[in-house]
């Protein structure tokens, strides 16, 4: 009988009565639970007894109400669920005839600072959902939190941080070094590119809606400094020094090595650049990407390029790379001349593997406009991951700049 009585208010209703709406509000409101106050905070004595409007004392109090601000509160050993019930007023101004209410009683939202600053850590560092989020301040603290106030709260942080976001990429795009990237993203069904910017100690991302690199020329107008990149012929237009990844090619060359096994041709150039690149590394591993100790090799590099000149091939496959070599031969050694520069794109590529993360579940469904938003707040979590520091602290800190922050701790 009982399971019978509650089908009737389950299952789908298509038209039902007044009586039964009003039973399922009930139900609805008796599942949210009352929550505790932990401090009540009255602004009266933190007024400033002025009219915005012409700064006359003369003021008396026109009404009240109470607003209540659901929060976290962060402890030496752990996190509780803090509430903090606020008396605000208005005011009355004898001189203007007006109404006000004072500063100090506006913005006070239904969630804190730090519980703000808990959701967007979790969604960025943790890759959590706005569904994961949600069950996670249920279970761990009984707040109760939509799925689409995640989403609707990125927009709204990401306009606290837009300074923040132009100050990183000066930083990357002054310094002496740039690792650059490029990745495909499905919005609404049309296929657009994320492009990844970092050096050692900073990250930004940038939207575009082709793979075209004319924005580029305007990016990097300034940038003096070498680019690591892979082998995009759209790079190529730059004018800067660049340095080619050598990873991409060793897997290139091992990739068609394994395909093309019985060509000898080939398998002596691959032969003849694997041993130029060992000694190299060695070299790296002994002293780092120094200059002073990796000049030597010029003399290695030198010997490789007029060994493939010389030598004539009849593979189509060693003619092929002997052609990428001799394109490339300038972009491929770069790193021997300067102090501090990789021979590989790692670091864009593994910047960009969070973004990757975030693709899967918003391939094809994303917008332009959310895209950018969450492209923004990822390379500020991004930064503060490079430069060690937490994004949780700071975003509670309340600073806007991610460098001033890490000067402070």
């Amino acid at each position: 009988k009982f399971a019978y009585f509650d089908y009737q208010r389950t299952k789908v209703f298509i038209r039902t009565s007044k009586i039964m709406k009003k039973i399922v509000k009930k139900k609805n409101r008796q599942n949210k639970k009352k929550l505790r106050v932990n401090k009540t905070i009255d602004l009266w004595h933190h007024l400033k007894m002025s009219c915005v409007r012409c700064s006359s004392t003369d003021i008396i109090r026109y009404g009240s109400s109470i607003k209540t601000v659901i929060d976290l509160k962060f402890g030496i050993n752990g996190i509780k669920r803090w509430v903090v019930k606020y008396k605000r007023y208005r005011l009355y101004c004898k001189s203007c005839n007006k109404p006000f209410i004072p500063l100090i009683c506006k913005n006070r939202y239904l969630y804190g600072h730090n519980l703000i600053s808990w959701a967007i850590n979790q969604h960025f560092t943790h890759q959590s959902t706005g569904e994961q989020i949600a069950a996670m301040a249920s279970e761990l603290f009984s707040i109760d939190l939509h799925r689409k106030w995640v989403l609707n709260l990125k927009n709204k942080v990401a306009l606290l941080y837009q300074s923040t976001l132009s100050e990183i990429q000066n930083y990357v795009l002054g310094s002496g070094l740039l690792h650059v990237d490029e990745t495909r993203i499905s919005v609404r069904g049309k296929n657009q590119y994320v492009w990844v910017f970092t050096n050692l100690d900073a990250v930004f991302f940038l939207h575009t809606k082709t793979r075209e690199t004319a924005f580029l020329k305007e990016l990097l107008k300034d940038f003096n400094g070498v680019l690591v990149t892979d082998f995009y012929p759209g790079y190529d237009a730059l004018d800067c020094p660049q340095q080619k990844c050598l990873v991409h090619l060793i897997r290139d060359l091992n990739d068609d090595l394994f395909r093309n096994q019985q060509d000898e041709e080939y398998k002596s150039i691959v032969s003849l650049f694997g041993e130029l690149l060992k000694k190299v590394v060695i070299t790296i591993d002994r002293f780092g990407l120094k200059k002073h100790h990796l000049n030597k090799h010029h003399r290695d590099v030198n010997a490789f390029f007029k060994l493939l000149d010389k030598s004539s091939f009849n593979s189509e496959l060693a003619k092929k790379y002997v052609k990428r070599f001799s394109k490339n031969k300038k972009k491929l050694f770069t790193f021997l001349d300067y102090d501090g520069v990789p021979w590989n794109n790692n670091n864009a590529e593994h910047a960009i593997k969070p973004f990757a993360v975030y693709r899967k579940h918003g391939d094809g469904v994303v917008t332009e406009k959310s895209i950018k938003i969450y492209l923004q707040l990822l390379s500020i979590q991004q930064t503060c991951r490079y430069m060690n520091l937490s994004f949780l602290d700071f975003l509670r800190s309340g600073e806007k700049s991610v460098f001033l922050f890490s000067s402070k701790k």
